[in-house]
């Protein structure tokens, strides 16, 4: 509240205005029809030689019998306002908690909501209402209220395949501008990326692009070459009438590197790079030496590149990139099977990405329930597999801060609370796609007890048929990544490459519908450390969290001319429309998902 005070003057100050001598008065600028009492008349003024300048005088504190009006009104605002000037300083410190409560919790001042995992203690409390409940169960048929195909503006056709396509720079050229080779790194789903970008850079520069190489990666430590996962033969055909595919370079080229690729210079491209960048400073070069590599390639392209670049990425994830043999029949057999446990859902059946592995819960920082023996487990994990990265003393770990903001795994337990509560009874049957599970004993129980139609690929194959892939973890991927994609239902629970490309991939084949349950986790941990919840209201608060999911699901970003923001992969239409199947009755799978019977899913 601001208040203009005008003190009285002495008799010998001098004034050069009468009208401002003689109406003093006292504001109250938030009071509005009401003025306070005007005081008396101002002394005569001085004579005007008078030298002394005016000046504002402090309001001196004085016994009430003598205070002058003025100071009378001072008081009165003062004592009015008193309860703001009493707020004030209280909402600063609330404020200041508010911005450092999660640290404050952290250093072990006070838990914030949502910042202690008691996830286990409310499944014991809630148990027997679980256990106990008869409410109808959800049919897998009718999970999705959005069941009619999503009508997209239409797009211009595919390009002719058998006319042949020049997405290059020089349309009058005799030939290519070179050979690009990239190197691909991290897990599948990442090289799966590098993948459909290289085949994208080969377009823009109309280079001859050589069959990617995988980078060895000290996490996931697979030796597997791209042949050993795809169908090299199947992306070579596939893209030959719109970007040349070698499997390595000429002779001429191999002599002069020493037989070497890794002899052949670096060019290193800055992540996310423009097509604009790609013309302009790899294309020279690229001219100039007829070969050039790049690595790492991982997301050195953008997602905003001319509609004709967009569509060759479309082609490479969509159509080229098709699983091994050996992948794609250990993937049939095991959906098989799967469908073959799932006869009390017809056929249907609920996939879970869980990625509750000991490096990933070491990674994420995030404490959970084995107090000392989990903290040294995990600090030896991060101390062997990531160094010293974690002991920099830039580098603070927080892990309620982590679990607030949904960047822990889910632990077993809370996905099948969750998929209770949202009404999947224990009929429903589930494919786990993950790799070993931390402590997996102790965690997988009460799952196991909310679903005991519970699978993966290791119990759905004997030894023998899993023993090819047991030792490389981007084919024990694929092989999650297949059953997954075929699901009724897709959850995911951590976030990263496998989900994104999965989930886009579903929008693919579903006509634009994901079907897939992607939690609120910052929502989620604030209801599993309530422990006065009941089963009723956690269950309305997991039925609102399926429905988002579903509206989420049908999302289709608005994208003009090049202007595109999110990820292709992950959300693929509208400019990789043209490549879907029209159907009948049957949704046809062989070409789109590598499986061999295309008679088994129908579409909804």
């Amino acid at each position: 509240m601001a208040i203009s005070i005008v003190a009285m003057k002495p008799k010998h100050t001098t004034t050069t205005n009468n009208n401002v001598a003689n109406h003093h008065t006292v504001t109250d600028e938030s009071s509005t029809g009401s003025n306070s009492p005007s005081p008396p008349p101002s002394p005569p003024p001085p004579p005007r030689h008078s030298s002394i300048s005016r000046r504002r005088l402090r309001v001196r504190t004085k016994p009430h019998s003598q205070s002058r009006p003025e100071n009378l009104a001072v008081g009165f605002l003062f004592r009015r306002n008193l309860r703001y000037l009493l707020v004030l300083p209280l909402l600063y410190i609330s404020g200041l908690l508010i911005c450092v409560g999660p640290f404050s919790g952290l250093v072990g001042l006070f838990s914030p909501p949502g910042s202690v995992y008691r996830s286990h203690q409310i499944f014991e409390k809630l148990w027997d209402d679980i256990r106990d409940d008869n409410a109808t169960a959800i049919q897998l048929s009718s999970v999705w209220k959005h069941k009619r195909r999503i009508t997209i503006k239409p797009q211009k056709p595919c390009p002719d395949t058998t006319t042949g396509q020049n997405f290059g720079l020089d349309k009058e050229a005799s030939g290519p501008s070179g050979y690009l080779i990239v190197e691909a790194n991290g897990g599948l789903n990442q090289q799966r990326s590098a993948i459909c970008n290289a085949v994208a850079v080969a377009g823009l520069l109309n280079a001859i692009l050589v069959i990617p190489r995988f980078e060895f990666n000290n996490v996931w430590r697979d030796p597997s070459e791209f042949g050993d996962i795809y169908d090299e033969n199947h992306f070579i055909t596939t893209l030959e009438d719109f970007v040349k595919v070698v499997s390595e370079l000429p002779l001429e080229l191999m002599e002069r590197y020493d037989y070497n690729v890794t002899n052949v210079p670096n060019f290193r491209v800055p992540a996310w790079a423009p097509a604009n960048y790609y013309l302009g400073e790899v294309y020279p070069v690229l001219k100039k030496e007829g070969v050039i590599r790049i690595a790492p390639f991982a997301n050195r392209l953008a997602m905003r590149v001319p509609p004709h670049i967009q569509f060759l990425r479309c082609i490479a994830n969509f159509k080229a990139l098709k699983f091994s043999s050996s992948i794609a029949m250990l993937a049939q057999n095991i959906i098989n099977r799967m469908i073959e446990k799932s006869s009390r859902t017809d056929g249907k059946y609920v996939s879970v990405h869980l990625r509750f592995e000991e490096d990933m819960v070491a990674f994420s920082c995030c404490v959970y329930d084995r107090g000392e023996a989990e903290k040294s487990e995990m600090d030896s994990l991060r101390k062997k597999g990531w160094k010293g990265k974690f002991k920099r003393k830039d580098y603070i770990i927080k892990p309620g801060f982590n679990r607030i903001n949904g960047k822990c795994p889910l632990t077993p337990l809370e996905v099948g609370l969750m998929l209770r509560g949202m009404g999947f009874d224990n009929n429903t049957s589930i494919y786990l796609a993950s790799g070993k599970i931390y402590q997996a004993e102790k965690y997988l129980a009460p799952l196991l007890k909310m679903f005991p139609l519970l699978y993966t690929k290791e119990s759905l194959t004997t030894p023998d048929e899993l023993a090819p892939f047991e030792w490389y973890s981007s084919r024990l991927a694929a092989l999650d990544y297949t059953v997954c994609l075929f699901s009724e239902v897709f959850v995911t629970t951590q976030g990263g490459n496998f989900p994104h490309f999965l989930m886009g991939h579903r929008r693919f084949l579903f006509y634009g519908h994901s079907k897939s349950i992607n939690p609120d986790k910052r929502k989620l941990v604030l209801l599993l450390q309530d422990m006065g919840i009941s089963w009723k209201a956690f269950k309305d608060q997991m039925r609102e969290m399926l429905i988002e999911s579903d509206r989420k699901g049908m999302v289709i970003p608005r994208v003009r001319k090049i202007n595109r923001k999110t990820s292709i992969y992950t959300y693929p239409l509208p400019e990789c429309s043209c490549l879907q199947q029209t159907h009948n009755s049957t949704l046809t799978l062989a070409n789109d998902s590598h499986i061999v019977d295309s008679q088994l899913y129908s579409t909804k």
